[in-house]
Parts: structure tokens; sequence; C-alpha cells
């Protein structure tokens, strides 16, 4: 009964702790669904110094922009979707939209790689949430009606996520 009791705690008060992150996470998730669309994105506007005379491709290249399309050539003026660049200054002026700065910083949590500090909260976060899974079935005897529903619950999860990713 010890064992089942510490296992309870523990699973309580790691619960608990991570409602915070869990929270964080479901906002920032919500928000990341719209990142194809311009809800709640503001239009910042950029002017950055580049070389003179670069060609189309070092543009896009310094500019840092995947599929990068001139729309338009008048002398030293470059047009493309987001600004322009003048090739005898090297001026671009820009502009992107991009979320509040609160916003921007709560999406990143999803995106950490193993370069960013954020990396080891998203492994902490993984592998307490594994600890739930686990823990949960460790709540009630395996011969319960309770457990045997949990169980069922928890197929039904899994054959939902399955579901929803392959169709």
């Amino acid at each position: 009964m010890k064992n089942k009791l510490s296992m309870r705690i523990l699973h309580r008060y790691l619960g608990y702790f991570l409602s915070g992150i869990m929270a964080v996470y479901a906002l920032s998730g919500i928000v990341l669904i719209f990142r194809d669309t311009d809800f709640l994105k503001t239009d910042q506007q950029f002017e950055e110094k580049l070389a003179p005379k670069l060609s189309n491709e070092e543009l896009g290249k310094e500019l840092r922009y995947r599929d990068f399309k001139v729309t338009k050539e008048e002398g030293d003026i470059v047009t493309y979707k987001n600004g322009t660049y003048n090739k005898k200054t090297g001026v671009a002026n820009y502009t992107e939209k991009d979320l509040p700065y609160v916003l921007n910083k709560l999406t990143h949590l999803h995106k950490a790689s193993t370069d960013d500090p954020l990396y080891y909260l998203n492994i902490f976060f993984g592998c307490s949430l594994l600890f739930f899974v686990i823990s949960a079935f460790w709540m009630y005897l395996p011969k319960t009606t309770i457990f045997k529903k949990g169980i069922l619950f928890a197929l039904g999860g899994v054959v939902l996520t399955l579901v929803l990713l392959f169709v």
C-alpha cells in the first residue's frame, strides 16, 4: 500500500507543477495552429544595409527568404513581395509579419532544437507526461472496472490520434 500511496503523491504534485507548463504549452500550441495565417500578427518595418549590386539569388540568400522571387526591376530598384532593394546603395526596405513579442517567445517553446536551452524543458516535459501516462495506471488495481475502462479510454485516445495523423 505504501508504494501506491507514494506513486499517487508523486503523480499529484508533479501534476500541479506541470499544470503551469501545460497551460503555456496549450496556449502556444493554439497560436501555432494559425502560423500560416496573419492571425494576431503585426507588420514590422525593417531597413537593412546589404552589399550593393547583389544578384537576385544573392539578395534572397542575404534576406533569408525561401522561394525568393523578384516581381519588378526598375533601374537600381528591385521589388519583391515584401519590399525593395536598392542595388546602388545596398539598402533593403521590407515588411515582415510577426507575432507580438510574448506570443513569439511562447511559440518558440514548440520549436526549440538541441541548440536551445529550452530543449531541456521540452525533454523534461515529455518525460513527465510519459510518467503521467504510466502512473495513471497505478491508481487502481487491474481487476477493477475503473482500470478496465481507463485502458479502453487510453486505447481510444491512441486510435483517435492515429486516425487524425493518417487521414
